[in-house]
């Protein structure tokens, strides 16, 4: 089992710590929903150290960074960030990830914890034949997610970071350490890279400040009401882009990248599948994994995230269902053990989130 630089402090803090994505973390505090509305309403902070950190780099590095992600990173300025997906050719998602670009053929990529063996390896493996540099550095960064609408008064009165002059998905190195404007909370927030010392020294004074610290627990409530997919649940390997709902973020216009083909032809054709939100009626909660049934009783998907809703106090679930059950208004039922639960499709985005444009 891997540790974070932080786990120790954890472990001081008295919070709970499960395995995730082969590393010891954080599950809660205070509690999930005690972290979830501390976010929502003010200021929390999250180790995420566990996530992974590739440098690619070289003279066909804007080149081969195109070739294996779906979105577009030609016309990308300095300082930017984009998300996309990598993909298997038949279209299947690899991981999801986010792209800094720092330079001229100088980009950054952030992984997903679980995903950094086998994506180390496909991003190897698919740079063959491109003069590129793979640098593969998740042992070498740190990172904290201070997310919240107190963040930017935070990261300055407590850490001395003024993050004002960024915008969402915009970032900038300070000395050694990087900090974005990003988050996966649906809240204005940042996220801090730096080594081992510096994290663990900015821990310290968020939580001497009083800030909250935050598990994995509300991280994913807080992503999962603002509609944020999660690897292996609402993207996988047999789940493309475009059954998740992110076709935005796939750039078909591209001259190619690994999995165009088959996207193109399943969006000419229209996905079997969608990822949807749904509302449960009743006090049953639905869990990943949980069969969503049309309104005769025949099974036409599973639920892939489900909560009852901790700021809409609602039950409600994102569930990858038959696209001829994917509309808006569409009745549904939700098999919750042996029961049945009456449910119906609503936007995933079950929250607006509040980002800083």
């Amino acid at each position: 089992m891997k540790t974070t630089c932080l786990h120790d402090l954890h472990v001081a803090l008295g919070a709970l710590m499960s395995p995730f994505g082969g590393f010891d973390m954080p599950i809660q505090y205070a509690g999930i929903e005690e972290e979830h509305r501390a976010v929502r309403n003010a200021c929390g902070v999250f180790d995420v150290s566990h996530m992974g950190e590739v440098a690619v780099t070289g003279p066909d590095a804007e080149r081969f960074v195109n070739h294996i992600f779906t979105n577009d990173v030609r016309e990308m300025p300095d300082g930017k960030i984009l998300y996309g997906m990598m993909l298997h050719p038949d279209g299947g998602t690899v991981d999801d990830l986010l792209v800094y670009k720092r330079g001229d053929n100088d980009f950054f990529l952030v992984i997903n914890a679980a995903n950094i063996d086998k994506d180390v390896a496909w991003i190897e493996k698919n740079a063959e034949g491109f003069d590129v540099k793979i640098d593969h550095q998740s042992d070498r960064w740190g990172e904290l997610a201070v997310q919240g609408p107190d963040a930017e008064r935070i990261m300055h009165d407590v850490l001395g970071i003024d993050g004002s002059d960024l915008t969402f998905y915009t970032f900038k190195t300070i000395g050694d350490i990087i900090v974005s404007r990003t988050g996966y909370t649906g809240e204005d927030g940042f996220e801090i890279y730096a080594d081992a010392e510096k994290i663990r020294g900015y821990w310290q004074k968020l939580i001497h400040a009083g800030v909250q610290p935050c598990g994995l627990g509300c991280r994913d409530t807080l992503r999962f009401e603002a509609g944020l997919p999660l690897y292996g649940d609402e993207l996988g390997d047999d789940i493309t882009p475009l059954e998740a709902g992110l076709g935005i973020f796939v750039k078909l216009d591209k001259p190619e990248f690994i999995g165009r083909e088959a996207l193109a032809a399943q969006k000419a054709s229209g996905p079997a599948r969608k990822i949807v939100g749904i509302e449960v009626d009743g006090q049953a909660i639905p869990r990943h994994g949980y069969e969503v049934l049309d309104s005769e009783g025949n099974k036409v998907g599973e639920v892939t995230t489900g909560y009852h809703s901790i700021t809409l106090d609602k039950n409600i679930a994102m569930a990858l269902v038959d696209a001829a059950h994917a509309a808006l208004d569409t009745p549904l039922q939700v098999k919750v053990r042996r029961k049945v639960f009456p449910a119906k499709v609503i936007k995933k985005r079950f929250y607006t989130p509040n980002y800083k444009k």
